[in-house]
């Protein structure tokens, strides 16, 4: 039986590709001719000994085979980078401050922190998950090293906006929604405390929408609201990021609720150029960010 070996670096270009949409978008940012990255693709198809692109109008589409290579293409790229930053990087020391919403506190936080304590053990790690004007608060004024927030317009001086999440109403995973448009009376919402940017995206959306509504239930924290979702409290919204087994998106269309924007993401550093153990945590929460959003977001 032949043995394959992957070629890394092609491995890089096709996922970059799929991750831009676009392969001569991958080919600048990797620094290499678009006629390059063709070969690189070619030779991808050769070593998988099955086509991974098919035909999808003007452009190119996945194969299920092709499906399957982008997932291991990212595990293996994920892999390949944690090793090499443990081997090249074993000294490194320091203390990170890294803040986050409470969104990603689940999802996110336990397989950036177990990457990042495993090639780095010197290194110490201070997570605090709090809400948004807390984060920037904290950021700032230094007492935060990076902060993983939901984008309110805010741009502080070392900012990098990551992507775009869609906002989703939510409700309940068994049984009916909380309110139906038919039922003709105000649309019971679940909310966290104020200031919140989804409670207010949703009650304008709410209000554009000629749509009565009251607060039904409020929440110190994201648990909170969960729990009153899924007993039936109440509607809210969130992404479909971090969201529990016990409650879902509903299908706006539905229950007669207007659709909702999407919402921005932003990763705000302390520094320009932030110390080496920072620098490195940093890297692992977009990696693991863009993962999040390349999941809700097909």
């Amino acid at each position: 039986m032949r043995r394959t070996i992957f070629d890394l670096d092609v491995l890089r270009t096709f996922s970059t590709g799929m991750e831009l949409g676009n392969f001569a978008k991958a080919a600048e940012r990797l620094g290499r001719s678009t006629s390059a990255v063709s070969a690189q693709l070619k030779k991808l198809e050769e070593q998988a000994g099955t086509p991974i692109f098919r035909k999808a109008g003007r452009g190119l589409a996945l194969t299920d085979a092709g499906e399957t290579m982008l997932g291991y293409a990212r595990r293996l790229l994920e892999l390949n980078d944690e090793a090499a930053a443990a081997v090249n990087s074993v000294e490194l020391e320091g203390w990170v401050r890294l803040g986050l919403q409470e969104d990603f506190g689940e999802t996110l936080l336990p397989d950036v922190l177990g990457r990042f304590a495993r090639a780095h053990p010197k290194v110490r790690i201070e997570a605090r998950v709090v809400r948004n004007a807390e984060l920037l608060e904290r950021v700032t004024s230094g007492k935060l090293d990076l902060a993983l927030a939901w984008s309110d317009g805010t741009l502080t001086a070392h900012c990098e906006r990551i992507g775009e999440a869609p906002m989703r109403w939510i409700g309940p995973s068994e049984g009916q929604p909380a309110w139906q448009t038919a039922s003709g009376e105000p649309m019971p919402l679940a909310s966290l405390e104020a200031p919140c940017l989804l409670r207010s995206a949703a009650t304008k959306a709410l209000d554009e929408a000629g749509i009565s509504w009251r607060l039904a239930f409020v929440s110190p924290s994201l648990g909170g609201l969960w729990a009153a979702t899924a007993a039936g409290l109440g509607l809210t919204i969130r992404t479909p990021i971090g969201l529990p087994a016990k409650v879902r998106p509903l299908a706006p269309e539905t229950i007669g609720l207007p659709d909702l924007p999407k919402l921005g993401l932003v990763l705000h550093r302390a520094e320009a150029e932030p110390q080496p153990a920072a620098a490195r945590l940093a890297e692992l929460v977009l990696q693991s960010v863009h993962g999040a959003l390349r999941e809700v977001l097909a």
